[in-house]
């Protein structure tokens, strides 16, 4: 299929608001840890680490080192000037930065098991065929063999009978103690259990007797130590980049805090490891990153404000309960693919697999158990055809997903056809689908970048801003774009309480995606600086047309002025 495929990016909306000083909720904490980006290889690292009293803790990636220096606090609240500015003075340093802490939460549910006797593994086989199609694919032969999948979280039980035969040390690493074994820290409270019980859903082994069964059973399996720490910009890269050519798929089920009110994202180090990993991992087919959308649906949150979900990059996965209800900690956003089960209200059924201390549980929760089932259901359609793209894999779940069965107030039908809601994307991934339009599956097309400018002077938006753009996609040039796969409005804003501001986007097919959802939660002033908010629900539309942004300002309170901004439709190998 020589598709040519898009991304449209709305660039830099400025909105300027009444502006009004917030408390902030904390501090940055910095560490004794630097990344340093260094000319010379690896003994310059080692001799510029000696020199100013760093440990050189190894390469992180081309040519990005981390450093730790013992006579610096290991956490302080401002940072290490006088250190910082030597090592900054070497000739042969072209980058440093000391790490500051970042908030990271397992998407994880805690919840008592309501039943423990129910059946297992309902989602993988239920006589109503309500459930993710894993026996047709396995039917067909698939199974995982052949793939491998790590665990970015609090490491795994690697001696876990029911994950020793499919563990994978090559997948596998501790960015907390930097070594290479994952073993979790055990604690009186298992609060270290987390990877493992998400590695267990991918590739449990079969037919052993031990727990349940993987969804890709016969894959291999590795888990990376790098949330039972302190984690940074560096911890993160690390973890993301872990030996490219090897892994082939990276699931995750952390983020931002899920409160309402955080808005944050990858920084550098972690950028250049997504952006990396899907130009230069698997030979250049792209490293397949799948996200648990987040759990701050009492929050009354927004995925759209953790740049890990909203990311183009990573496949995000939602929940949906065993009787296909949006669950309470769902967070609606139009950056969400598609959905797997999950947990739901008291007396449904939860997740089974491996838990720590080689036992297993019926009870694992939360949009954590959603994203390892999709990991594994990935590994069954890659082991179907192995020359599958990032943005084909993509493709793939869009196409596949089935929106039956699910419930939820904003189901439509986009331009071409598709049914799409903020809650479950695209719908319920279905193994049995992936795996046979996977077989014979002909790689799309190039990407390319158009940019077109919809706004450039400053206007009083009032209560509401509209504004329309015609574009052309940039026909009769090299970077024209037929169809688009996400669309990103990148905006620049400030606002007294960043919280009240709803943003939708209307493609020229008449598809309106909810950018952003009110969060009361958010008594935020510092507005959105560059934020990408992003959105899948325009997939394979035809970009050339009108299109509308509406800001909406729910309590509005001042004059607003809007500024610039710019349109960018990309179909292209690399983008911002």
């Amino acid at each position: 299929m020589d598709a040519r495929v898009a991304l449209l990016h709305l660039w830099t909306v400025h909105v300027l608001l009444s502006v009004e000083l917030k408390w902030i909720d904390a501090a940055e904490v910095y560490t004794n840890a630097w990344a340093v980006q260094i000319n010379g290889g690896p003994e310059e690292a080692d001799r510029i680490a000696r020199e100013h009293g760093f440990i050189n803790l190894g390469n992180v990636f081309g040519d990005y080192y981390h450093f730790r220096h013992h006579a610096v606090e290991r956490r302080a609240l401002s940072c290490h000037r006088a250190t910082h500015i030597r090592l900054q003075k070497e000739p042969q340093v072209l980058w440093a930065e000391q790490q500051v802490v970042k908030k990271r939460r397992k998407r994880d549910v805690y919840e008592d098991p309501t039943d423990p006797d129910f059946p297992k593994q309902w989602y993988l086989s239920a006589p109503t065929h309500q459930d993710l199609n894993t026996k047709i694919a396995w039917a067909q032969g698939y199974t995982g063999r052949g793939v491998v999948v790590t665990i970015l979280d609090d490491g795994i039980e690697k001696d876990h009978p029911d994950l020793i035969n499919n563990y994978d040390p090559e997948a596998s690493y501790d960015v907390n103690d930097g070594d290479a074994d994952p073993q979790p820290r055990y604690t009186q409270r298992n609060e270290n259990r987390h990877g493992t019980r998400c590695a267990g859903e991918v590739a449990a082994a079969a037919s052993n007797g031990v727990c349940g069964v993987g969804v890709a059973y016969n894959a291999k399996i590795g888990g990376v130590r790098m949330l039972d720490g302190e984690v940074t910009d560096v911890v993160e890269a690390h973890s993301l980049s872990l030996n490219r050519q090897h892994i082939h798929i990276y699931s995750a089920s952390w983020g931002p805090e899920d409160d309402g009110k955080s808005l944050d994202g990858p920084a550098k180090l972690a950028k250049e490891a997504f952006l990396e990993g899907i130009t230069k991992g698997r030979s250049g087919l792209g490293s397949i990153f799948v996200w648990a959308s987040g759990n701050g649906g009492r929050e009354q949150d927004s995925c759209n404000c953790d740049g890990y979900t909203n990311s183009i990059y990573t496949l995000s996965i939602s929940s949906t309960t065993q009787s296909g209800n949006v669950p309470w900690y769902s967070e609606p956003c139009s950056s969400t693919l598609a959905t797997t089960f999950s947990s739901g209200n008291p007396g449904e059924k939860q997740i089974v697999t491996t838990d720590l201390r080689q036992k297993c549980t019926d009870s694992h929760t939360g949009t954590s158990a959603s994203a390892p089932l999709a990991a594994g259901i990935i590994a069954l359609a890659l082991e179907a055809n192995m020359n599958l793209t990032w943005r084909d894999m993509q493709h793939l779940v869009v196409r596949t997903s089935r929106p039956q069965h699910l419930s939820a107030g904003d189901w439509k039908t986009n331009g071409v056809g598709r049914r799409v809601s903020h809650s479950y994307g695209y719908g319920l991934l279905d193994a049995g689908s992936m795996v046979a339009l996977a077989q014979n599956w002909t790689a799309v097309g190039p990407q390319h970048q158009c940019v077109h400018t919809m706004l450039s002077e400053p206007r009083d938006i009032g209560n509401k801003l509209v504004f329309s753009k015609n574009v052309d996609a940039c026909w009769g040039r090299p970077e024209y774009v037929s169809s688009v796969e996400h669309v990103q409005a990148r905006l620049t804003l400030s606002h007294n309480q960043r919280g009240k501001l709803a943003i939708h986007l209307i493609s020229p097919l008449g598809t309106r995606s909810t950018l952003l959802f009110p969060r009361p939660n958010d008594f935020s002033s510092e507005g959105f600086n560059d934020w990408a908010f992003m959105s899948t629900h325009s997939w394979d539309e035809d970009p050339q047309g009108e299109w509308t942004l509406e800001i909406e300002n729910v309590a509005p309170n001042g004059r607003d002025y809007e500024q610039g901004c710019e349109t960018h439709f990309s179909s292209g190998a690399i983008f911002s």
